[in-house]
């Protein structure tokens, strides 16, 4: 198929990047004409403004943007609504609100333009293994977008069948869902992120606890001198709590076991926000996920062996850089 990739940093470069491997034709465009150049130097198509990347697409075009959510994904969707026509599609593939999903899928129905909100999880290393797409929108235009979508997607991989989903088929299983229609897709990727918050900040506590454990504040026979960097390997292996949160903690406890090169100001990108006022909203308690948000504005005052471990894990999946204090 033909898309047309909007932003191409790391994850809309890499996306690109994925999708031309399979065979699928891409247009590109950045408000960074090196990005651009760079991916067309690649095999794709270069696009030196929307308007040039909308008279490259074939009708009925499709459009993907992979840009920060708020005005800039509002002001893009907007002008792409002005310049298509009936019968293409918006995708919007950040991490926009799902209300605002909901929105604008109204507002570009009146022009027969339809608009599709897909949560992406899959960071910086999506390219190699694929990313989780968790997809809003009219049933009918996402099956015909399916090509997208499964080359984007993980596949199933090694992973063992879950016991009793032996016969049945659709595509969970190949790691990209259609959750129902629009906003669903914002909405499942707005709660996924929450529930990262909270196992982040099990894990990032947990290691702190360790790391106390050789305090001088304790009885001396109670001490102990643990190697976390081996912890976390051991756990990797066997280990309830295995995950790939796991993988990569393990991975920045390798390159520096006192994680010296972080400062522990953790950042939140809105999801988690976003999913404590929908538990607010459908008064359901949340209060895991509520305190792990709560952690992050407190890191940015006061700096933890645990907000250093929440800091090397973001850094580690999403190639997030810790922004200096007070910025």
């Amino acid at each position: 198929m033909q898309l047309g990739m909007i932003g191409l940093g790391r994850m809309g470069g890499n996306m690109a990047r994925r999708l031309m491997r399979a065979g699928h034709q891409i247009v590109g465009y950045a408000t960074e004409p090196e990005s651009v150049k760079q991916l067309a130097g690649e095999g794709a198509t270069g696009a030196s403004s929307l308007q040039d990347l909308v008279q490259k697409l074939r009708k009925p075009r499709v459009a993907w943007l992979m840009i920060p959510a708020g005005e800039p994904t509002e002001l893009t969707a907007r002008t792409l609504g002005e310049l298509m026509e009936a019968g293409d599609t918006i995708i919007d593939g950040g991490n926009s609100f799902f209300k605002d999903d909901v929105r604008r899928s109204k507002e570009l129905a009146k022009k027969g333009v339809y608009y599709v909100d897909v949560g992406t999880s899959g960071g910086v290393w999506g390219l190699e293994r694929g990313y989780c797409l968790m997809i809003g929108g009219p049933a009918q235009v996402v099956r015909d977008l399916d090509p997208i979508f499964k080359t984007l997607a993980p596949g199933r991989g090694d992973i063992p069948r879950t016991p009793g989903r032996e016969s049945s088929r659709g595509t969970p299983e190949e790691g990209y869902l259609h959750c129902g229609p629009a906003g669903a897709g914002h909405f499942v990727k707005m709660v996924h992120n929450g529930i990262e918050y909270g196992l982040m900040q099990a894990y990032a506590e947990g290691f702190d606890i360790m790391r106390g454990a050789s305090s001088k504040d304790l009885p001396e026979d109670h001490r102990f001198d643990l190697n976390l960097s081996d912890i976390s390997e051991l756990w990797r292996r066997g280990s309830v709590v295995g995950s790939w949160l796991l993988d990569l903690t393990a991975m920045a406890l390798q390159e520096n076991p006192t994680l010296s090169n972080y400062t522990g100001s953790v950042q939140d990108s809105g999801e988690g926000r976003w999913t404590i006022m929908a538990a607010i909203e459908e008064a359901v308690p949340a209060e895991v996920l509520s305190s792990a948000l709560y952690a992050r504005f407190r890191s940015r005052q006061e700096h933890t062996f645990a907000e250093k471990c929440l800091s090397a894990m973001r850094m580690k999946f999403g190639g997030h850089v810790e922004r200096a204090s007070g910025g």
